[in-house]
């Protein structure tokens, strides 16, 4: 009997069910809260719209700053400003934090979007 060799299709690779919430409300901008501090709005008004455009395809997330891969947290530059952007995990009533954040029935998302320096 001669043994055939075993081909197995690449594995898939697992995505954090948290991650996957997290990239469908930052890219399509539904069903949580965006909120922009005081220095990103004074960056003047084509700001905006251009940081909220670069946040939603924002694709380098590395270990460093997405330790648990939940997609939560990245930087950018926006005309030589650094930024950060962050989402934090609320209950449906925004009273305290969320009790799973992989049930989007239990969590509401609230994305800030800030200058570095306001970290």
């Amino acid at each position: 009997m001669t043994a055939k060799p075993t081909t197995h299709a690449p594995a898939t690779p697992v995505i954090n069910p948290v991650a996957q919430l997290n990239d469908a409300f930052r890219t399509n901008q539904t069903d949580g809260r965006m909120i922009a501090t005081a220095g990103v709005i004074g960056l003047g008004p084509d700001a905006l719209p251009a940081i909220l455009l670069a946040v939603q395809t924002f694709d380098a997330f590395t270990p460093d700053d997405d330790p648990y891969g939940e997609h939560d947290f990245g930087v950018l530059i926006w005309a030589n400003q650094p930024l950060f952007w962050k989402i934090d995990y609320y209950d449906r009533a925004m009273q305290f934090a969320s009790p799973d954040p992989a049930d989007a029935a239990l969590t509401l998302r609230v994305l800030t979007i800030m200058l570095a320096s306001e970290y």
